[in-house]
């Protein structure tokens, strides 16, 4: 029996790829590996909506190659995608013949901006990598990633109805980075405080959502967010004009031309500002 490794998040659902797999010799054993995307910057990361995103998908993918008659099996972690393989390699019995990694196309693929593939050919050795650029399919509405940019108006109530407005238009995911004023401070309990009330306010209404503190410029902390995973919009919310010190820097037009993504502005009234 053939022992495959599948290593692939998000596009560890995509038709194309499972029908790929199903396709092959029925004598195949996969154990596909879904590794959860960490933030290679930030100072505080919360995995637990990543991890269970990651699950259901993983969950789905196991459910549609076993319909079709594959042995198969596999686990989420919260490791880099090559040192998941090297794990993998070293632990997992009978010993893996194939490893084929799947990922988005170039222009939306974080692992192929952090030379993943690469990474994981160079630890695999003699093992063969094979790269699939997995597509959107006709599988049904496809979930987008939303970067939403938000430090003290993160519980405004305009914002959190922009996210369930967007939420209730087609699947998305969203990922709200809140950037720090005082980067010499090791802690940051207020906007903890306020991002993990949203969170759960959200999640509360059955949303995707998870979080971080990030850096504290928000054009650096966006743009470190748009290496570390796809992100397919953008949402930026902010006191009005001649209280935010974001407009004055001009961050939206700023990130509509750099990303080429659309990207929307939520205003917050200050008076309307909520404390965690």
């Amino acid at each position: 029996m053939t022992h495959l490794l599948l290593v692939a998040n998000e596009t560890v659902t995509e038709r194309a790829l499972l029908d790929a797999i199903a396709t092959r010799d029925n004598d195949l054993h996969v154990t596909a590996v879904a590794p959860v995307n960490q933030p290679q910057r930030g100072y505080v990361v919360y995995t637990q909506s990543r991890r269970s995103a990651a699950g259901r998908r993983l969950d789905r993918a196991l459910t549609y190659l076993r319909e079709a008659g594959i042995s198969a099996d596999g686990y989420v972690v919260e490791a880099d995608p090559a040192e998941a393989v090297r794990d993998a390699l070293n632990t997992l019995q009978p010993p893996i013949d194939e490893i084929l990694v799947s990922t988005h196309p170039e222009e939306k693929s974080g692992w192929l901006r952090r030379n993943v593939v690469d990474r994981i050919r160079s630890v695999a050795g003699p093992v063969p990598v094979e790269h699939i650029v997995a597509h959107s399919n006709d599988r049904g509405p496809h979930q987008v990633n939303v970067l939403v940019l938000a430090n003290e108006t993160v519980l405004g109530e305009p914002l959190l109805e922009k996210i369930r407005e967007r939420a209730a238009l087609s699947p998305a995911s969203f990922l709200l980075i809140a950037p720090q004023s005082d980067p010499s401070a090791a802690h940051h309990p207020e906007a903890e405080a306020r991002l993990r009330r949203a969170l759960s306010e959200l999640r509360g209404d059955g949303i995707d959502a998870h979080g971080q503190v990030a850096h504290p410029d928000p054009f650096s902390a966006a743009m470190e967010a748009i290496h570390d995973e796809r992100v397919d919009e953008i949402i930026v919310s902010t006191f009005e004009p001649v209280s935010s010190g974001w407009l004055r820097k001009d961050l939206v037009q700023r990130l509509k031309d750099e990303t080429k993504l659309p990207v929307e502005h939520v205003v917050v009234p200050k008076h309307a500002e909520v404390e965690a």
